[in-house]
């Protein structure tokens, strides 16, 4: 296990138990967090976007604040629905964004997950084309974008420039070298995995997949990576990609700890979710010892590279903050962590 960071989903809720009661709670605290969690040695911060939802959305005025804020801790998405996005607009959002940073964009797309909203990509104006599902169409602006990142000029400059112009076809400003390859395509299912190894992207498996066998969660990530893995060698690209799964895991410590995640033991589920059958992985709350155990015996954590853990950022900055440390100080170093 090389990086370790954690996963937001960024919920708000105006409940006197949430301390997110607004979108401005949860943007200032995702802040907060993020730097928090640099200072306590965290590799990354990630959040995820959702459209229509109490939770974070436009991911690029957070990252980019977060790139500021910050020096060393990587940044990024888990994930942005692609249905949704304008691939050259989203190139200068985030190309801007990683020069901020100087660097530290980590951006997970994807075709996105269940809605909130009927067709909620429709309102933003896009709709898949004749005979083209929107996964399908999603799967198109991510292409769009990936080649748009290379940075290769495309448009014709006008012969009377407001500005002088360099010389040839131009091309989306600003330019991120190096963002190109940090995109990671976050995949539910074994197809999808190999689809993105032949483009060239990161993999991002989350806490829920494609029920492929009817194996437990983890045997089927380490399953899907190892598909990825291979059909990134076939492709021939020149460097080596990165793999991430997300796991919700909590050291209990304290009394808080168990009074929020002590409630006895958890086993993956099986849903319908988007019409497919999921498996959707268990989450892990136990004493360091036994946490330690359970963990090392998960497949997908071995195979990866980059552990998330997802976080409630509705219990506030300060108790995720412990329990990242926790997990950084107590579990990690046996995962083989640093």
């Amino acid at each position: 296990m090389k990086k370790i960071g954690f996963l937001s989903f960024g919920h708000w809720s105006s409940s006197s138990q949430s301390a997110t009661r607004s979108a401005s709670d949860v943007l200032l605290q995702s802040i907060d967090l993020a730097v928090a969690a640099e200072e306590l040695g965290a590799d990354g911060a990630y959040f995820r976007v959702h459209h229509f939802a109490q939770q974070l959305a436009s991911p690029f005025p957070l990252l980019a604040a977060v790139g500021a804020r910050t020096s060393r801790i990587e940044i990024g998405t888990g994930v942005i629905d692609m249905r949704y996005e304008n691939p050259f607009y989203m190139t200068e959002d985030a190309g801007a964004a990683d020069l901020i940073s100087r660097g530290r964009l980590q951006l997970g797309i994807s075709r996105g997950s269940p809605e909130q909203v009927v067709e909620g990509w429709r309102h933003f104006g896009y709709a898949p084309r004749p005979g083209e599902s929107d996964a399908d169409m999603g799967r198109r602006h991510a292409e769009v974008f990936l080649d748009l990142l290379n940075g290769k000029g495309f448009a014709q400059p006008s012969p009377n420039p407001m500005f002088p112009n360099p010389p040839g076809l131009l091309r989306i400003e600003p330019h991120s070298p190096g963002l190109r390859r940090r995109i990671w395509w976050g995949s539910a299912s074994n197809a999808t995995a190999v689809w993105a190894a032949e483009r060239g992207m990161n993999l991002q498996s989350s806490t829920l997949k494609a029920d492929e066998s009817g194996e437990p969660l983890h045997v089927q990530q380490a399953k899907q990576i190892r598909l990825y893995r291979q059909a990134w060698r076939a492709a021939g690209h020149d460097w080596e990609p990165r793999v991430s799964v997300s796991r919700s895991i909590f050291p209990l410590m304290n009394d808080v700890d168990r009074a929020y995640f002590g409630r006895g033991g958890s086993t993956d589920q099986i849903g319908m979710i988007d019409n497919m059958r999921a498996v959707f992985g268990r989450s892990y709350a136990a004493e360091p010892e036994l946490l330690i155990a359970q963990l090392q015996a998960d497949e997908a954590i071995a195979e990866a590279d980059t552990l998330l853990l997802t976080v409630p950022n509705q219990l506030g900055v300060d108790y995720n903050a412990h329990v990242l440390e926790e997990i950084l100080t107590q579990v990690a170093p046996a995962l083989g962590w640093r």
